[in-house]
């Protein structure tokens, strides 16, 4: 990776080389304190780094103030300037002046050995070799992955985007998460981020005292020339000031999204409705950071809350659901997951079994809480889902579904509460804003921090490069071209006996293995004998069959998309993604979800045909996921070791193959 003319590696103050042990600051100076020798107040000496994380704890914040460490610390404001001053002077902590604020102080970080990042502020580029999960953590709250290789580079671009969207509350504390994830200070960089910040506070939405919606903007110039001329002739209905205009109602969403596009993000503090009365009680007992969530949510009134399957974003929706106590209409892909959700509400809350209905091709009963399919709630026929009740919160499970133009119509719902779920709010035509403008902005939480504390299990994710089953089937690609090129990589014979080697190695696991073509799909079921699960599959029996796989009578499944999303699967521990979309991150995601949860260690194994393009769709598909601090490693096969001219099956497993035909097969097969 080379340095471009005019744009290099140099922090803007510092040193003169990237970043190993984080570049020197003028800002992380200590200002008016003593020495660390001499504290002008032995009171100071009593605050340790280990009270300065209690106080981070308390307000759950990435920064904090020396008002905020005297309130924990039980000591005065000036004890605790001076604690903080002595700190910074010794290296664990940086000093960050906001104007009109207090100075905020951030806890510096630890850097690995091996570990190298390299900034190139002029197109906000940051190049890391060997990132640290803690590193790749905190790059995703305001950076996006761009690439990776499989040397341990990683290349991360900051968009505009990135910095409207990123889930802070106030400038200091994206700052102080920018520095220590790059180990300092870069002035351009900053700066130019500050710029987007406040370009994405220019515009608000806002319900006037006499209860209808305007627009307010932060000067007269920016309504009347950037506004205005962009915006429909009716949307804006009138101006009631130089900086204000009268919006008409049922054009919010439009408003909102031309304005993006215009790249000028709307704040939505709206009042919203809030619905039919529906009091309840959420039974289990939150986890902090799905109480931090519901607390967030309810200050913005929308948003989407982004974390790994297995974090319990349903949990958190009911209490959202709970604190906003009004009629609920909850959108989800499948009538699986309808019943599943059915089900949760039953049994996490007081809500009566009369209270909750399900809208689909199965059943039609609109209750106080309705869980509808996005394709039934698109359709005109049945319009009367939105209008036959008085909705206080819309639910957006799987929210990634919404730009989908069959399901465009369940946005139209903006005087509402809404609230979306996602563990990967990305589209391959990367016009995931439409999800933040139309349904809320982000409401996220770090990953690295979950698996940290064991809330939900880190997979361990391989991708293993495979050689053509025979000379035939390699023939046969050579000779297509196109879609059939893509089918007869992903479909190579030599998969099932990778496949069989993986689940000899992980022998009483329980695996999922994902399969993009149906007559593959059966292929590798009659090998393993195990259940084949697609979208032929009857509605019945593909839900017997996952509830056996849930309750462990089944052990293997075999499932086409309809496993990517809209199914509950709290327990596998092996995930196999034999063929996907040619290289789709959100499909990445899913799958690996599928073994993020709560049981200790899992792993998940893609597969990909070996000098294809199968191995870049493979990286492809898994670059979201070590965008998330999720390590990605590409590992030599099993079922080929020792094999220079071509597949060779282990005899071991081989016979095992033979002899064992395993425990997938369904009970009633």
């Amino acid at each position: 990776m080379t340095d471009d003319p005019g744009d290099g590696v140099k922090p803007t103050v510092g040193t003169e080389e990237p970043r190993d042990a984080g570049p020197a600051s003028s800002a992380d100076e200590p200002s008016g304190a003593e020495t660390a020798d001499e504290p002008s107040d032995p009171g100071a000496v009593d605050i340790d780094m280990r009270a300065f994380y209690d106080a981070l704890d308390a307000r759950d914040r990435p920064v904090l103030c020396a008002a905020d460490l005297a309130e924990t610390a039980g000591r005065s404001a000036e004890i605790a300037a001076e604690a903080l001053g002595r700190l910074a002077a010794d290296g664990p902590i940086g000093r960050l002046d906001v104007a009109d604020e207090d100075a905020v102080w951030f806890p510096k970080r630890p850097f690995d050995a091996d570990e190298r990042i390299t900034v190139f502020e002029k197109r906000r580029e940051i190049v890391v070799d060997e990132p640290t999960q803690y590193t790749r953590a905190l790059l995703t709250q305001f950076a996006h992955l761009e690439d990776t290789n499989r040397e341990g580079g990683y290349i991360y671009t900051v968009r505009e985007e990135d910095i409207w969207n990123a889930p802070y509350d106030t400038l200091s504390e994206l700052t102080a998460t920018i520095r220590s994830a790059l180990g300092g200070r870069y002035e351009a960089l900053e700066e130019w981020v500050e710029g987007q910040w406040e370009r994405a506070h220019k515009f608000r939405l806002r319900t006037h005292e006499d209860g209808y919606v305007v627009l307010e903007a932060k000067s007269a110039d920016l309504l009347g020339n950037i506004a205005e001329p962009r915006l429909a002739d009716d949307v804006l209905r009138a101006k009631i000031g130089d900086e204000t205009a009268w919006v008409a109602e049922d054009r919010t969403a439009e408003l909102k999204r031309t304005l993006y596009e215009a790249g000028y993000p709307v704040q939505d503090h709206r009042d919203l409705e809030t619905g039919d009365d529906l009091r309840f009680e959420l039974e289990p007992e939150l986890r902090p950071y799905q109480a931090d969530w519901i607390a967030r949510f309810s200050d913005a009134g929308s948003g989407v809350l982004v974390g790994p399957p297995g974090s319990g974003k349903t949990i958190a929706a009911l209490g959202v659901m709970a604190d906003v106590g009004g009629e609920t209409l909850v959108l989800v892909p499948s009538r699986e997951l309808a019943g599943q959700w059915h089900e949760a509400i039953l049994e996490h809350t007081t809500l009566s079994p009369e209270q909750v209905g399900e809208y689909h091709g199965g059943q039609k009963d609109i209750r106080p809480v309705t869980i509808a399919t996005y394709r039934i709630a698109g359709m005109d026929r049945h319009r009367m889902l939105f209008d036959s009740r008085k909705w206080g919160l819309i639910v957006f499970d799987e929210v990634h579904h919404i730009p989908s133009p069959v399901h465009r119509r369940s946005v139209g719902l903006q005087t509402k509460h809404r609230l979306g779920l996602t563990a990967t709010p990305v589209r391959e035509t990367d016009d995931q804003e439409e999800i933040y403008t139309l349904v809320g902005p982000p409401v996220g939480t770090d990953w690295e921090a979950l698996f940290e504390a064991g809330y939900v299990a880190e997979p361990e994710v391989e991708i293993r490069f495979l050689p053509w089953a025979s000379e035939s089937h390699r023939e046969e690609y050579a000779a297509s071209d196109g879609h059939g090129r893509r089918q007869a990589a992903a479909t190579n014979p030599a998969k099932i006996r990778e496949i069989s080697a993986i689940l000899h190695r992980n022998r009483g696991s329980k695996a999922i293995i994902f399969v993009e073509y149906i007559d593959q799909g059966n292929a590798i079921a009659e090998a393993l004998t195990a259940p084949f699960i697609s979208g032929e599959t009857p509605h019945a029996r593909r839900s017997r069959l996952f509830d056996r796989f849930k309750r462990g009578t089944v052990d293997t499944i075999v499932v086409s998309r309809v496993g990517d999303e809209g199914i509950d699967l709290p327990d596998a521990e092996v995930a196999i993604a034999a063929s996907g979309l040619g290289g789709s991150r959100r499909q990445g995601a899913q799958r690996a979800g599928r073994t993020m949860r709560p049981v200790g260690k899992a792993r998940m194994y893609v597969l990909a045909t070996q000098g294809t393009e199968e191995e870049d769709f493979a990286r492809k598909r898994t670059k979201h996921l070590a965008a998330r601090g999720i390590r990605v490693r590409e590992t030599e096969p099993v079922a080929f070791a020792g094999s220079a001219h071509g597949p060779s099956f282990p005899s071991a497993v081989a016979a095992e193959a033979d002899s064992d035909p395993g425990t997938g097969r369904d009970p009633e097969e």
